[in-house]
């Protein structure tokens, strides 16, 4: 039962009319915890159920470890089991990000109404929306058994991608492997319902240095490993700073250019001790027009560099440069189409580029032209007390219908 807490004076005055469909299903979903760390089937579970009980087909594809899965629905276009091997794609993520340390309001994995805000994690990232795909899909099944749906419409929902995009890659290689190609796909992460055209990319990076140890008395014994770890470092910091004068800059994303940014470093275990370990990580976000090529050749010259002065003084030193993350960046050189559509269904013509990833560059990487919108802000993501404005939902409903009808 959702939980309609009293209106607090801070909150906006509370709307007279829910889209109560979706908000079922949003506290449905939100009671699910699909925490990245924790497993999704339940969740993944309780919506095949309901697919199959409108006659629609699903698909799972599983992680390694199979306490994890995609799902992957389609209403065929016209009459059921018709065709289903091209259009439109709905696509949302099941995880969610932690709530440790954070201090909620109220209860993070139960639905709260106060004033015209929904409360609960996963509300706006991306539970929301993915609400309002699963309210569409009696209509779409009800206008593919007539005969009146003209393009298929798929669902896919992923595992994992708050924690590297995991789950989308195993979606694309199935649809792959079953000679399905969808002409267009959204992307329902929080736009605010406006449609952002593109983002970067993001690769995360771990450089170890592995040093010498000896006692801090007898340097010339030892290879510094913290020592050599700063000078990557500052090579790093270099080449950042090249990235931001470069003139083949977007003056559409926030920070035109692309970027690199050192997260997090530790190494050495005692002062009076030379360390034979130092480690650091950073972060690259490309511009679309960028790769991780681009980067990835002067930094692997330079540790080639440090690596041979080091063990010039022993053998058994040098640098591994590991790659944690990649997600490819989203273009819209492709989806122009697409973006015609969306601005004729949303009536408006803005377009945004943003700098975190998401899916939707895995999607454009497989050839589907994609853009991403979806009801919520990406400013309450990941925080305590995470809502969506109700009258988002309202818009995401309306929007997904009107979507329905172009399919039709």
């Amino acid at each position: 039962m959702l939980n309609d807490s009293s209106h607090n004076d801070n909150e906006p005055s509370i709307v007279t009319s829910y889209p109560e469909q979706s908000i079922d299903w949003l506290t449905r979903l939100i009671a699910f915890d699909t925490v990245s760390r924790h497993s999704n089937l339940a969740l993944i579970k309780d919506v095949k159920t309901y697919c199959e009980q409108l006659g629609l087909l699903v698909d799972l594809t599983f992680n390694e470890a199979q306490d994890k899965a995609n799902l992957f629905v389609t209403v065929p276009a016209g009459k059921a089991g018709g065709i289903v091997n091209n259009g439109l794609v709905l696509s949302g993520h099941t995880d969610v990000v932690p709530v440790d340390g954070q201090d909620w309001t109220s209860e993070p994995f139960t639905a709260t109404i106060r004033g015209s805000r929904l409360y609960g994690r996963g509300a706006c990232d991306m539970k929301g929306f993915i609400a309002c795909a699963l309210t569409l899909l009696p209509r779409a099944a009800e206008l593919s058994k007539s005969g009146q749906l003209k393009r298929p419409l798929h669902l896919a929902l992923s595992f994992d991608e708050e924690v590297g995009c995991l789950g989308a890659p195993l979606i694309l290689a199935d649809l792959k492997a079953r000679g399905i190609t969808p002409d267009y796909c959204i992307v329902g992460e929080p736009t605010n319902m406006t449609m952002v055209v593109a983002h970067k990319g993001i690769a995360v990076y771990r450089c170890r240095v592995h040093g010498k140890s000896a006692h801090s008395s007898l340097t010339t014994q030892g290879v510094n490993a913290i020592s050599y770890a700063s000078r990557m470092v500052d090579f790093v910091d270099d080449l950042a700073q090249e990235l931001s004068v470069r003139h083949d800059g977007d003056a559409l994303f926030d920070v035109p250019y692309s970027t690199l940014s050192i997260g997090t470093i530790q190494g050495g275990t005692a002062t009076n001790i030379v360390p034979n370990l130092c480690e650091f990580t950073f972060d690259y976000r490309n511009l679309p027009h960028m790769t991780q090529e681009d980067i990835l050749a002067p930094i692997q010259a330079k540790v080639a560099e440090l690596s041979a002065q080091m063990q010039a003084r022993a053998p058994e030193t040098g640098i591994e440069l590991l790659q944690e993350v990649g997600v490819p960046a989203m273009t819209d050189s492709d989806s122009a189409e697409l973006q015609q559509l969306i601005a004729a269904l949303t009536s408006d013509n803005k377009r945004h580029k943003v700098a975190y990833a998401t899916e939707g560059g895995q999607f454009t990487n497989a050839g589907i032209p994609t853009i991403i919108c979806g009801p919520g802000s990406i400013e309450q993501a990941h925080k305590a007390d995470e809502y969506v404005e109700l009258n988002e939902l309202e818009r995401c409903d309306s929007f997904l219908q009107r979507l329905l009808d172009s399919c039709c």
